[in-house]
């Protein structure tokens, strides 16, 4: 067993042995992302830490002057994980823009594909990259203590998911030998294939336009989705259980363990799968129809729903530079002063911005990342919200708003309930998300971002039962429609907000004489790795790791950074498109060799 150490005396009172280490990049994520933290071995914790990424792409830039038709297009290059996120994010502000109302059904399609992305991403993700951070080798390397009593621990849910003990689930998560590994694979072609159905291609979407989709609509069509669904929805009633087993025992064999990627609730959610009867994408009604979302928006500070009017957190939308490499864009004339409402539209709004980028040489005490720091202002506060990795936001925000009832899911005020049918060989199943706590007080860290990513499967899997009913009962009433025509205006701005697999998204353009005179997206990524602001507040990946313990029972000479890596990757990092290292022994404050974080792994 690892314990915690204790925190007698504050931080300047104690004896420190610091020490730099560099993990760049982060293994086992998409893109350029490193973490630079000093480590104090003494008092078993993480004192410092910063958060970078080493590449400038420039959409914003390019994207001006572009026939505002293309911009789907062209924006789904932005990632080759969840480009299809980004496509739909910019059709939804199209939509704004052209005042078009899809058909129902094209926006049942347009549901379907989005839940499958969210099936599939969370899935590779959960069980072939975050779960080795959980499995037997891992364990083995890094807390040997723990995994003896593992082997010794019976799992309380057996019966459900088929591990006899929590080793034995360990094992089935070691990357290309354990059986769960490789079955999670195999799910993945399936709610590839899923998506694929209803927009074509995965992941650019070769059917996904402004005013609907280009899908051809039969009740073949979506046969084929709800037997493939069928199959995931099996899957999940054994995948719950098995990481609550795994979870909980974390907790149990390493007390403290709670404090791993805690930080502050702070948790922002966009919502996504918009209701057709109610989402006509005019801004002016913004309000209502963002309500009516099958993932209620919101914004969650200490636990506490602040709001969840998308007018509002549009409006409340802050890009600060801070410790990025870029320019101040403050003394540039706005490209919108007030929004459709009448409301005025700060000059750091999305709307508004200008990219000027700057290289310069990375300096921990000035500039030292591409990625800026958007902030929410919440009339007083500049907020650095997280996404919590996308699902714990999302559940919660829509947990407490209490707004959805569906019969396959249903939000409380304080949980989310998940019914799933009966299937093959598994009677209908229940799960109920509850908003986390630890002695009584509201609880976001690494174990429950992980956590939350895996009911949201199950969320998403239930929400997809119900939209395949809806879509069916249009076929069969004759409404196959799934396109409607739009002209494109000389003037307009408009947004577009959804949910990207790993947290918020949202997409602001400008109109002027028919083409692009501003566009900005805004993915999770920028919000969960933001660097320090003007105002020096850390961003999230790096609020998280630091004062994070360390439980990794290796010493300095060998140390791996298990903890570390376990809090950033909770947030579900992705920063597309390419990696790029810096080789070199780096500064230390005293002599050691440190190895690169996880070899092989």
């Amino acid at each position: 067993m690892t314990t915690a150490p204790q925190r007698a005396k504050p931080a300047e009172q104690r004896e420190r042995n610091l020490v730099e280490m560099a993990w760049d990049p982060i293994t086992r994520i998409v893109g350029s992302l490193g973490i630079y933290a000093k480590v104090d071995f003494a008092n078993r914790e993480v004192a410092e830490c910063y958060s970078t990424s080493s590449i400038f792409r420039g959409y914003s830039i390019f994207m001006k002057g572009k026939d505002p038709r293309d911009a789907h297009f062209i924006t789904s290059r932005i990632c080759g994980i969840c480009g299809d996120n980004h496509a739909t994010c910019s059709v939804y502000a199209q939509n704004m823009a052209y005042d078009v109302r899809p058909p129902a059904l094209g926006e049942w399609i347009i549901n379907l594909g989005e839940a499958a992305e969210y099936m599939f991403d969370h899935n590779i993700f959960q069980e072939n990259l975050v779960g080795v951070d959980y499995c037997e080798k891992m364990i083995r390397e890094t807390n040997p203590g723990v995994l003896a009593q593992a082997e010794r621990t019976e799992a309380p849910h057996a019966g459900e998911h088929g591990y006899r003990t929590i080793a034995d689930i360990m094992r089935s998560l070691n990357p290309l030998e354990g059986d769960f590994y490789r079955e999670a694979l195999a799910v993945s072609r399936t709610t590839r294939e899923m998506f694929c159905l209803m927009e074509g291609r995965h992941v650019h979407p070769s059917t996904l336009y402004p005013g609907g989709v280009g899908t051809v609509a039969t009740i073949q069509l979506f046969t084929d989705y709800l037997t493939r669904l069928t199959k995931y929805v099996e899957f999940m009633k054994r995948v719950v259980p098995m990481h609550d087993d795994l979870f909980d025992f974390i907790y149990d064999a390493m007390p403290g363990y709670q404090e791993v990627g805690r930080r502050r609730v702070m948790l922002g959610c966009w919502g996504s799968l918009n209701d057709p009867e109610h989402c006509d994408f005019r801004y002016e009604n913004m309000s209502d129809w963002g309500r009516r979302m099958f993932v209620t928006p919101g914004v969650i500070v200490d636990g506490s729903l602040v709001t969840n009017d998308l007018v509002d957190i549009n409006l409340g939308i802050r890009i600060l530079l801070g410790s990025s490499y870029y320019d101040d864009w403050a003394d540039q004339e706005p490209f919108v002063r007030t929004d459709p409402l009448g409301n005025p539209v700060d000059i750091r709004h999305p709307w508004n911005q200008h990219t000027i980028p700057k290289p310069q040489k990375r300096d921990f005490k000035n500039k030292y990342s591409w990625v800026m720091s958007p902030r929410w202002f919440d009339g007083e506060n500049l907020l650095a919200l997280d996404t919590g990795g996308g699902p714990l936001a999302r559940l919660w925000s829509t947990a407490l708003s209490g707004l959805l009832d569906i019969g396959y899911v249903r939000s409380t005020g304080h949980s989310v309930v998940i019914n799933l049918p009966k299937t093959a060989t598994l009677p209908e199943t229940t799960f109920e998300w509850r908003i986390p706590q630890w002695n009584g007080e509201p609880l976001s860290n690494a174990i429950e971002r992980n956590r939350a990513r895996t009911y949201f499967q199950a969320y998403s899997a239930a929400c997809a039962l119900y939209f395949c009913e809806q879509a069916m009962n249009e076929v069969r009433q004759g409404h196959t429609q799934t396109w409607s025509p739009f002209t494109v205006p000389d003037e307009a701005i408009s947004c577009g907000f959804t949910e990207a697999v790993r947290g918020v998204l949202s997409h602001h353009m400008v109109i002027r004489d028919g083409k692009i005179a501003n566009y900005h997206p805004y993915p999770p990524t920028p919000w969960n790795a933001s660097v320090r602001d003007s105002y020096g507040t850390p961003g999230p990946y790096e609020d998280a790791v630091q004062n994070t313990p360390i439980f990794e029972e290796n010493p300095p000479e060998t140390f791996k950074g298990i903890d570390i890596m376990r809090t950033v990757r909770s947030f579900d990092p992705c920063l597309p498109c390419g990696v790029h290292m810096y080789l070199g022994k780096g500064k230390e404050l005293r002599t050691l060799h440190s190895p690169h974080a996880f070899g092989p792994l």
